[in-house]
């Protein structure tokens, strides 16, 4: 048996033999008996080791070549692949870093990609796990309980908690108008002029940071299946967009920033239908799936929604059912049962910040509200008391950003002044400025920084 000496520590070679090609009748694995330490341990060719075991090199160097472990390997300093390179781990191997204080990886790496069906197929994220999401063309982090977007931000002033426009357009105060006007969120004010809709209207509103939807709604004597859009940035009037699959009024609108849903309705009858469309693109809406309902068939009108990047909830209707539904807005498919409201009513504000959903006001049929109630989107559950409005109305919706909710004046005084809660502290509304159009009613509402768009 060969020896080879180096230092203290020895390699023994079985039958002198060592790696492909080697002249013998033995062909094993090259042993190392103790310790080798090393800060420059380079590999060339093929390597016949199958387990790297007990190796504390001060500091890897994979530089204009490949390299494969195909056992264990573990090192205490850092592993730095420069360009050209790569590292591979093999199937049943692990790569042990140990206590380093950072890996350095020249010009780019990549992160696990996938849609968001595949991330839903398997459970037991860690807290930080990041990954690249194609349905949502963003990085995306598990915080321990749900995943949430990165978002670019160029400055603090355009980061979700502290921009924020917000859209009204359409409505019904006491005759139909087109007008859009809108409100910066972060500093309180009245309305400024916008622009018109394409045709006179009540509508719903949903939006991503870029683009406005106004959808549906009412054109007297009946409910109107126009869908327009106008770019949030840039004041103008609004451009068509497409169609929805049928004419509704009094339905329920959410999104996150790929995709704006459109839930139940009249018409003119009551309707479980939920379709949807791609907010970057113009088209005519494809059908999503079917409110399901917990003690009816899911047919619903009055009811209002609002969304997490994942998850839209869909509360409220007509005929006093307290029932809340939730979709999963990235795959198609019926709604499911989500909780119950603390109080039977319809056509309430919605907000979310992406955690938290608020509603606001709302009717009963035996009285209008003034109560403020939330629940916690990624889990399950009953709403429970916020606070409550300056007065009793519905038909006052709203609109957001991360930090921050509007509640408009709504019916049947259009002349109550704008409200406004934070998300994280409950409590009562308080004055922001007036909605100069009047338009309470039936109006369409949105935001460039709700939480349905993700981001911290």
């Amino acid at each position: 048996m060969a020896t080879f000496r180096v230092g203290i520590g020895s390699f023994n070679i079985k039958d002198s033999a060592v790696g492909i090609g080697t002249e013998g009748t033995g062909h094993g694995n090259l042993k190392v008996k103790g310790v080798i330490k090393s800060t420059d341990l380079d590999v060339l060719g093929v390597s016949t080791f199958t387990r790297y075991s007990g190796f504390s090199a001060d500091k890897v160097n994979i530089n204009n070549r490949d390299l494969t472990l195909s056992g264990e390997y573990s090192t205490t300093g850092d592993i730095v692949v420069e360009d050209g390179a790569s590292l591979t781990v093999g199937l049943g191997s692990t790569a042990c870093v140990g206590t380093v204080e950072c890996i350095s990886v020249k010009h780019h790496f990549s992160v696990p990609v996938g849609d968001t069906a595949q991330r839903n197929e398997t459970s037991g994220y860690g807290e930080g796990t990041i990954r690249y999401n194609r349905d949502f063309e963003t990085m995306e982090f598990f915080n321990g309980s749900e995943w949430r977007q990165f978002n670019y931000q160029s400055d603090i002033q355009r980061s979700p908690s502290t921009r924020g426009r917000g859209i009204l357009a359409g409505g019904q105060n006491p005759g139909y108008t087109p007008n859009i006007s809108f409100v910066n969120i972060m500093t309180e004010g009245d309305t400024i002029d916008f622009g018109e809709l394409s045709v006179t209207r009540t509508a719903r509103g949903t939006s991503s940071e870029t683009r406005a939807l106004f959808a549906c709604g009412y054109v007297a004597p009946t409910g109107s299946n126009i869908i327009d859009y106008i770019t949030v940035a840039s004041q103008g009037d609004a451009i068509n967009f497409g169609d929805a699959t049928i004419q509704r009024r009094n339905y329920a609108t959410l999104s996150n920033s790929t995709r704006s849903i459109m839930a139940g309705g009249e018409s003119p009858s009551l309707t479980n239908v939920m379709d949807y469309v791609e907010i970057a693109t113009t088209g005519n809406a494809i059908d999503f799936g079917d409110m399901t309902g917990e003690n009816d068939n899911g047919e619903k009108s009055g009811c209002g929604g609002m969304a997490s990047p994942t998850r839209g909830i869909i509360h409220g209707d007509q005929v006093n059912n307290q029932n809340t539904e939730f979709i999963t807005i990235a795959s198609k498919g019926n709604s499911k049962f989500f909780g119950e409201l603390d109080d039977k009513r319809r056509s309430c504000g919605s907000c979310s910040n992406g955690v938290r959903g608020v509603i606001a006001g709302g009717y009963n049929n035996a009285q209008r509200v003034s109560l403020v109630s939330f629940i916690t989107i990624a889990s399950e559950g009953n709403f429970t008391s916020f606070g409550d409005l300056s007065n009793q109305t519905d038909s006052g919706f709203g609109m957001c950003n991360l930090t921050r909710a509007i509640f408009t004046s709504g019916y049947p005084d259009h002349s109550k002044p704008l409200e406004i809660i934070n998300f994280a502290s409950g409590g009562n509304a308080v004055h922001f400025g007036y909605d100069l159009e009047g338009r309470g009613q039936n109006a369409g509402y949105c935001s460039d920084s709700h939480g349905g768009l993700g981001g911290y």
